[in-house]
């Protein structure tokens, strides 16, 4: 019922706001459409996304299993208030996997809100991030699901990703010469997740980045877009280096997983983790690669009396490299190799490599395109696994 009433709240504001001020209208995936104040001082464009998936899922010594799911649904507002150099954007999610993982911490309740954030570029070169959203972490979990170059994100994401916490970003870009860019951030977060409301049970979390740029920026930031969709005319390269650390972590993967409990409350460990990025394209060719390292001060959770709790960090290292090529008719063929090795001993899983064969059709950009993907997933002294992706992706 809640969710009724605001999405009926937000499409009576946008009607509203449609009589009341002036409106653009945006290109196919450039948003649904576009306000301007009649003085000019706000701006809001708002935008929506689907993504339709069916899976397969083949186990060694087990029967296929397959699902249709809304993989993603969403609702995008940003624009500018009082002054261009202020800036916001409000993202909300829909579909189940959107919204799950309420808890105590969350008020149990769903977790809509994906992104709540102002933007204020305050002096030349730098900007002031305030609110809830992406950490600058690895470069595929940066990358918005609508623009990746396969179905979803790989496992090292899956494995390793800081994903988005409320706190502070400071940013700033400046160039070495005409073509070579540098660009910094540095962030400071509660350090447990999204949408928490009972949080900072441990410490905070703090995030530095710094990305070179040698040749100069991609068109249509496409160092955070997979596929060379513009078809770069001269080789583009971005190279990045995150490193994350958690203060008294109480969560197994740093600011994402399960809270680490105990017989007295939670365990609290410093975690770290070191992400390296690359991104090259040219004329129709990308190639992206990453690598993780995780670890931890004490990454067994332990109880008053020092027996172990059955929660451990996930500590250990991924590696994953990903490749496409794009066709002058829109198809593009693209594979990624992902290796995921866990600490053994500390967490009891064993070596995964992943293999995945996958192909794009873009008919409109990433705003319109249909992909499929095959992936083998071997597994050191376990099961294998094969599965097939099919997933329409559509967004304003």
């Amino acid at each position: 019922m809640k969710l009724k009433f605001t999405l009926v709240a937000i499409v009576l504001f946008a009607i509203s706001a449609l009589n009341a001020q002036e409106t653009k209208s945006p290109k196919f995936g450039k948003g649904l459409f576009n306000l301007v104040g009649q003085d000019s001082t706000w701006t809001m464009k708002i935008g929506a996304r689907m993504q339709f998936l069916a899976i397969s899922n083949w186990e060694d010594g087990a029967s296929n299993e397959s699902n249709f799911l809304v993989r993603r649904a969403r609702l995008k507002f940003d624009g500018y208030a009082f002054t261009p150099k202020l800036k916001y954007k409000l993202e909300l999610g829909l579909s189940n996997r959107d919204i799950s993982g309420a808890s105590a911490f969350t008020s149990n309740a769903p977790r809509y809100i994906l992104d709540a954030v102002m933007k204020w570029n305050f002096a030349p070169g730098f900007e002031l991030w305030f609110g809830q959203t992406k950490l600058p972490g690895n470069r595929e979990r940066v990358v918005s699901s609508a623009n990746l170059q396969q179905v979803d994100r790989s496992l090292l994401n899956n494995r390793f990703n800081i994903d988005r916490d409320f706190g502070i970003q400071l940013r700033h870009k400046f160039n070495l010469s005409d073509t070579f860019i540098v660009k910094e951030i540095f962030s400071i977060a509660q350090g447990e997740g999204r949408n928490v409301t009972t949080g900072n049970l441990g410490g905070y979390q703090y995030t530095g980045r710094v990305e070179l740029f040698p040749f100069g920026n991609f068109a249509s930031k496409g160092d955070y877009k997979g596929s060379d969709l513009k078809r770069e005319q001269t080789p583009k390269l971005a190279v990045g280096v995150s490193y994350d650390h958690n203060n008294n972590a109480v969560k197994n993967r740093s600011n994402q997983g399960s809270y680490m409990v105990t017989d007295t409350g939670f365990f609290e460990t410093n975690i770290n983790t070191l992400f390296v990025d690359a991104m090259f394209k040219y004329k129709g060719f990308s190639f992206m690669a990453e690598y993780a390292d995780r670890d931890a001060k004490d990454p067994c959770a332990k109880n008053s009396d020092g027996s172990l709790t059955g929660d451990e960090v996930q500590v250990g290292k991924g590696l994953n490299l990903q490749t496409g090529i794009l066709c002058k008719n829109d198809w593009e063929i693209s594979g990624r190799y992902t290796n995921i090795e866990l600490n053994e001993v500390i967490t009891g899983k064993n070596p995964e490599s992943q293999y995945t064969l996958g192909v794009s059709k873009y008919i409109v950009g990433h705003s319109l395109k249909v992909q499929t993907d095959i992936s083998h997933l071997d597994v050191k002294n376990g099961n294998n696994e094969l599965m097939w992706r099919l997933q329409f992706d559509i967004h304003f």
